[in-house]
């Protein structure tokens, strides 16, 4: 790379930390995260030229990169810690779970397809994130053997807070998930478990893939 490519690069980098405070982040560990992994690592083809716009992008098994600033508001609603474990269901390109591994203990990530669950793990493994589990797995069903966690993110919208998911919090934990139709516009919600049940938040309107059962051809 060029010393005028490394400046364009950088350049990028900085709008996009940049658009990330315009939308309102503000936890400064979150941008902190984003900051430190570089999304145009999980963009690749024609794509990787827009790895610093604030917009989804097309990968591998007709799936997509969420926004980044989708991904930070999901990141900042889940209120991670440095001791916690985190299960999220949907790798896609990994990218989020890679923010994930700058905050948490430890990241588990599932996805059904497994062409995108191999390809995330070779990137994790490039950018030396260590502490991040890529396992190709039915996600709906979340990871029993692991449980209880203390956060859940899922990145594909369900009708409902899937029951399997909701019982692997730990009492304290908190889940952030889509919730609503496919084909209509979903909602953002935050579940949080307590002693009694879960408090339920709207955050905002979103729109994301659906949430699917059982593992992929692919």
């Amino acid at each position: 790379m060029t010393t005028d490519e490394e400046d364009s690069a950088a350049e990028r980098k900085m709008r996009f930390l940049f658009t990330l405070r315009q939308q309102g982040m503000t936890d400064a560990r979150v941008l902190s995260a984003m900051e430190r992994i570089d999304r145009g690592r999980f963009v690749r083809g024609i794509f990787s030229d827009r790895a610093y716009e604030d917009m989804p992008l097309p990968i591998s098994c007709g799936q997509t990169i969420s926004q980044p600033s989708v991904v930070a508001l999901m990141t900042q609603a889940l209120q991670v810690g440095p001791r916690d474990t985190v299960l999220e269901i949907g790798t896609g390109s990994g990218y989020q779970a890679a923010v994930l591994s700058c905050m948490a203990r430890r990241v588990y990530t599932v996805e059904r397809h497994r062409r995108l669950a191999q390809e995330a793990r070779q990137v994790f493994a490039a950018l030396g994130l260590s502490n991040i589990v890529a396992l190709a797995a039915d996600g709906s069903r979340g990871l029993p053997d692991q449980a209880p966690f203390d956060r859940i993110l899922i990145t594909a919208a369900a009708e409902d807070p899937p029951g399997p998911l909701l019982s692997q919090m730990k009492i304290g934990g908190i889940m952030v998930v889509p919730v609503g139709q496919s084909d209509a516009v979903q909602s953002l919600i935050r579940v949080k478990r307590t002693e009694t049940g879960y408090d339920y938040e709207e955050l905002r309107p979103v729109r994301f893939v659906p949430l699917v059962e059982g593992m992929a051809n692919d």
